[in-house]
């Protein structure tokens, strides 16, 4: 963190700061340093402090109206990439906050169409503010969609990926106050009586709205991979797989339509 804050306040990059640990910073550097370590002493995450973060060699936009990107989504982006390189498709991301996923997405598969949808004007806002960021405005759309009520949509796609809430309620004790106080709960928490609401509204969609042999990318609760697979094969669909993350935990699901 402090190196994160250094090359934030200094203009310079981290292997400067290494090659020269002598550099003197302004006073007004200084002061802004103060300023970020007051604000977190009252746990608000570095990634709103300073307004934007890294994501798959990215520079993302953040504030509070969508989630921090976690490595965690970006092994799901890492997934797609590998899987579909090469190939001509078109790709729905739902829930996509800040855009991130499908920011990573369009620029590292650049003849792919990618279409975010989200329930939050405030985060579309973002999330087309950082297409625009990084260069990949002509092949992304945002739209506002609830995918809980959400029909249809005007096309079908080949690749369907999401990273929706799904944290149960009853987890928010082992949860830290940086996220709890400041992180979207909406963007977050599930009721526990109907953890994989999220999950179901995707499968009975894409139904309908994958194209045949399409293929679905989800990030998923650790806890619950098996519910969510075997969710996915009550609705007919195939290869329906539990991927691990890099710490061992079951952290993504994929099936094929």
């Amino acid at each position: 963190m402090a190196m994160i804050i250094l090359e934030h306040v200094s203009g310079h990059e981290r292997p400067f700061l290494h090659a020269h640990p002598h550099t003197k910073i302004p006073n007004s550097a200084y002061l802004q340093i103060q300023d970020i370590v007051f604000q977190l002493k009252s746990h608000r995450p570095l990634q709103y402090i300073l307004g934007e973060t890294e994501f798959y060699g990215l520079t993302i936009r953040v504030n509070e109206s969508v989630l921090i990107p976690r490595p965690e989504t970006e092994e799901l982006a890492d997934l797609i990439i590998r899987e579909t390189k090469y190939k001509t498709c078109s790709i729905l991301d739902i829930g996509t906050g800040s855009g991130c996923i499908a920011i990573a997405l369009a620029h590292l598969l650049p003849e792919c169409r990618v279409t975010g949808v989200d329930i939050s004007e405030n985060a579309l806002e973002l999330a087309r503010q950082n297409a625009y960021e990084n260069g990949v405005s002509g092949n992304t759309v945002f739209l506002q969609a609830d995918i809980l009520k959400q029909s249809s949509f005007k096309q079908q796609f080949d690749i369907i990926v999401s990273n929706p809430p799904y944290v149960r309620e009853s987890e928010k004790s082992a949860m830290q106050p940086n996220v709890l106080d400041h992180e979207p709960g909406t963007a977050l928490f599930v009721p526990d009586a109907d953890p994989l609401i999220f999950y179901r509204a995707i499968a009975k969609g894409a139904e309908n709205w994958l194209n045949p042999n399409g293929k679905i990318y989800l990030e998923i609760n650790e806890a619950l991979g098996k519910e969510t697979a075997d969710l996915f094969i009550q609705y007919g669909f195939a290869n329906c797989k539990i991927v691990k993350d890099i710490n061992g935990r079951n952290r993504m699901v994929t099936a094929s339509k």
